[in-house]
């Protein structure tokens, strides 16, 4: 019965999604280059607001749970287990007051109205998965952004989405450079929950009535910590909160 009912209402969402891609395409191009960097950035808030918006018409809502208040005018590396699209549009509304800034895929880089516009000219990185040589200056590059200019980053240290919600395994190496080129960073684990019940039925068809939770676990000062403890630390934060 759910599926009867998700076809029109996915129907809706996926048309209320490429609509406002598209209409914030020109918005992005023209608040970057009449306007500059912050009112590029503004426009982009308001597009992941948007977007967000849409999951009610699923029924679907979203929330962030900070459990400690983040330090202001650092360097920040957001670590978070990787469920699904909507991490990326949670976390950019959710942590907007932090300049989140994406370590993506090059594949997201061109074709996506919005999308790939942000993530070339919004600060961001993209590195291809299949070089890793190409990935090592592209994360080092993010790390002396975040470090000059007091912004955010934000890591999917697993690669690639769960499909079912539970954690894969934690790769160390993109967090280690960022800690290294951003001394002065703080790691903060953020768990994300249900983002992959969104999409669960993997197609056109989208699920209803969840709800998305963000939590925003105590940062961790780079500097404090030798990185294998920093690692171990981010990992069991944001594990100990995945809902199964």
């Amino acid at each position: 019965m759910q599926r009867i009912i998700s076809i029109p209402l996915s129907l809706i969402a996926y048309l209320l999604f490429f609509f406002f891609i598209c209409l914030f395409h020109p918005i992005q191009y023209l608040c970057l280059h009449l306007f500059g960097y912050e009112a590029h950035k503004r426009s982009v808030d308001l597009l992941n607001f948007c977007l967000l918006q849409i999951l009610w018409v699923t029924f679907t809502t979203a929330k962030a749970e900070f459990k400690a208040q983040l330090p202001e005018g650092k360097p920040l590396i957001f670590v978070a287990n990787h469920q699904g699209l909507y991490d990326i549009i949670g976390i950019g509304w959710f942590m907007r007051k932090y300049h989140p800034k994406y370590v993506s895929k090059v594949e997201l880089g061109k074709g996506i109205p919005s999308v790939s516009y942000n993530l070339n000219h919004g600060g961001s990185v993209l590195i291809d998965r299949k070089d890793p040589k190409q990935a090592l200056p592209a994360l080092k590059k993010m790390a002396e952004y975040i470090q000059a200019n007091n912004r955010s980053t934000v890591i999917y240290p697993e690669g690639t989405r769960s499909r079912d919600g539970k954690p894969g395994t934690f790769a160390a190496n993109g967090l280690k450079i960022l800690c290294k080129y951003a001394p002065d960073a703080w790691v903060v684990p953020v768990t994300i929950n249900n983002s992959w019940k969104v999409f669960r039925y993997g197609g056109f068809l989208l699920g209803l009535g969840n709800r998305l939770k963000f939590t925003v676990h105590p940062p961790l000062a780079v500097k404090e910590y030798d990185f294998n403890t920093l690692f171990e630390k981010t990992r069991d934060a944001i594990v100990s909160e995945i809902e199964h």
